[in-house]
């Protein structure tokens, strides 16, 4: 049994993903800023799972959040870091404001969480899972999301620099494309508090890039992949991770159906 820390898993993937691995069997502690949030996230996760208030920006918050699972699990194998935000703007217009509070929650807060959990995961010789995107580094930049994307490049890089200073850790950048995430507080919360009307002056043009292919990964696997990475012999490490949707087989002389409005709802 891994002893998991799921940051950021009161919605959306990190919701998924945290009660994801307890059905697998795993011991997991599950992270966010709404302690309500987090608790029914462990209630519905069962297997004894933890629920432990977090503000990622709060770098002394962070230790004390991490040694707390540690000290209750008994240990920490592995920290998954899916806390993000992403306004959705024109670069020109962005505020200081959004890029403050993405590069809190998307950077500073991974980097917080990732010394926190250094003593813990060096003790067990253990992971740190970055969740990122594919306009990060996979894709060419998608309108509207540059406040977001860029601040996921930088969580990249940092990834990088954790693994120079200490080789002995895993530390993983997941690439992710399109996912929903689940059902109720587990569907993918990111777009929630988007302008509607400017997402979908961007989203003709994520189309026309097929930067967007109609397509979206399941949930469970997704967390196949990511449970995958965790339970993997100490031998291996995996520097970095790309996740894609598959689209359909195309068939001969049917053309691909394309509900432009159903797939903005899904973003």
């Amino acid at each position: 049994m891994k002893r998991i820390v799921v940051v950021g898993a009161s919605t959306g993937l990190g919701r998924c993903i945290g009660i994801g691995f307890a059905a697998r069997g795993e011991r997991v502690t599950v992270m966010a800023r709404r302690l309500d949030k987090i608790q029914e996230a462990a209630e519905e996760a069962g297997n004894d799972a933890i629920a432990i208030e977090c503000d990622v920006t709060d770098r002394e918050a962070c230790g004390v959040a991490l040694d707390a699972a540690a000290e209750a699990m008994g240990g920490i194998d592995a920290v998954i870091y899916a806390a993000a935000i992403g306004p959705i703007t024109r670069v020109s217009e962005a505020t200081s404001e959004q890029w403050l509070s993405t590069f809190s929650t998307n950077v500073i807060g991974a980097n917080n969480i990732s010394q926190a959990a250094l003593p813990h995961v060096t003790e067990s010789a253990g992971n740190v899972i970055f969740l990122s995107t594919t306009g990060a580094s996979y894709t060419g930049p998608w309108g509207g999301l540059s406040v977001y994307q860029v601040t996921k490049a930088a969580l990249n890089r940092l990834a990088d620099h954790w693994r120079v200073e200490h080789p002995g850790i895993n530390y993983t950048v997941v690439t992710i494309g399109e996912c929903g995430g689940g059902e109720g507080d587990a569907q993918s919360q990111f777009n929630v508090d988007w302008d509607r009307e400017l997402m979908g002056q961007f989203a003709g043009s994520w189309f026309e890039r097929q930067l967007l292919s109609g397509s979206f990964i399941d949930v469970e696997h997704l967390i196949d992949q990511l449970h995958g990475l965790v339970t993997a012999g100490q031998s291996i490490q995996v520097p970095s991770m790309v996740i894609i949707p598959r689209p359909p087989v195309p068939q001969p002389d049917v053309a691909p159906v394309t509900n432009f409005d159903e797939m903005r709802e899904n973003l």
